[in-house]
């Protein structure tokens, strides 16, 4: 058996600090990623836990110009979309928001979870489906953290038609959108989340409840 790692007091506390600053980021430079750094960092994202092992995640890596302004767009008009919601005090907040990094972000990154994966052996899903894409939430969140260590940021970008980003990208039809994610160098590190800087949200308090 492997022997396993101690893990010191100044490691858990640098952990934390990693956890803290675990931005969402919107603001990016355009520098870009060495391919290296990018290997590495999916190479790290692949040791995300999964339902049965059965690592359901698929990536796609959006490397056309064009296809990446067809993504910006199709973004852009679904934020058009969303804003008309907010016709109350909210909406000059909202129209002040950057809500994805499409254009300036040196990396994009579709990913997607196999709904039917022949791996895994539907271990732990049975009464679960979803927990699938748990599983590639983890991935994701796994991919976040490394990243955020080498000092990249990323953004996740929600506000699109996951039908719509799924035709674009030709993928196979048991392939559900989990995440348009935007990777870079941010242009404004801050340990604060934008949305409490610019006052969309605070953090809330956590809710425990025992039984």
């Amino acid at each position: 058996m492997s022997t396993p790692p101690l893990f010191d007091d100044a490691f858990r506390a640098q952990l934390a600090t990693l956890f803290a600053w675990r931005r969402d980021v919107r603001h990016f430079r355009t520098d870009p990623l060495p391919d290296e750094t990018v290997a590495a960092l999916l190479e790290t994202m692949a040791l995300a836990p999964s339902v049965g092992n059965a690592q359901p995640w698929r990536i796609v890596r959006v490397r056309s110009p064009a296809l990446r302004e067809m993504l910006a767009a199709h973004v852009d008009a679904a934020v058009t979309v969303a804003g008309a919601a907010y016709d109350d005090a909210r909406g000059p907040l909202y129209k002040g928001l950057k809500l994805h990094g499409l254009r300036e972000a040196p990396l994009i990154l579709a990913v997607f979870s196999d709904e039917a994966p022949s791996t895994g052996h539907g271990l732990g899903r049975a009464t679960m489906p979803e927990a699938l894409v748990y599983s590639t939430v983890m991935a994701v969140h796994t991919l976040w953290l490394a990243a955020r260590a080498q000092g990249i940021g990323l953004g996740w970008v929600s506000i699109l038609d996951p039908a719509a980003v799924a035709a674009m990208l030709d993928v196979p039809a048991q392939w559900a959108l989990v995440g348009l994610l935007c990777l870079g160098l941010p242009a404004d590190p801050a340990i604060e989340p934008e949305l409490q800087r610019r006052g969309w949200q605070a953090r809330e308090a956590l809710h425990v409840v025992d039984r």
